[in-house]
């Protein structure tokens, strides 16, 4: 069977797609985030993922506790972009969150090395907390 092209379907283009995030983003910001995961999946049902996409399909499934399915986006938006620091420490709490403590640690014990002090203070709890 053959993948729907859903825009084409619904006339839509990427401002519709775009749209969505938008709505997604405001659940995000109220802190209703099952909706706003909603919302992301229909996003990535419309058009090919992109990495901010699944960082942030990560992110959410983090704070509602699914720390498989967090662990599983984060790790597909690192294929895309393998830098990118928030989603590092993202796919840490996830990993600690699953109790694999040390695969965790290794991971911000790196990132408090970062410059961003952001990231560093944030990887830096985590290690008094875990270590």
């Amino acid at each position: 069977m053959s993948q729907m092209n859903w825009l084409e379907i619904l006339g839509w283009g990427e401002n519709e797609v775009n749209d969505l995030r938008y709505v997604a983003y405001s659940y995000i910001k109220q802190g209703i985030y099952d909706v706003a995961l909603t919302f992301f999946d229909a996003v990535t049902v419309l058009s090919p993922p992109i990495a901010y996409d699944l960082q942030t399909i990560g992110g959410l499934h983090l704070q509602l506790g699914n720390g498989i399915k967090a662990l599983d986006f984060l790790d597909r938006a690192l294929k895309l972009e393998p830098n990118h620091l928030l989603t590092k420490l993202n796919r840490a709490k996830a990993l600690f969150m699953l109790g694999y403590k040390r695969q965790g640690l290794v991971q911000v014990l790196e990132l408090e090395k970062c410059p961003d002090p952001e990231i560093a203070t944030q990887a830096s709890a985590l290690v008094l907390a875990y270590q």
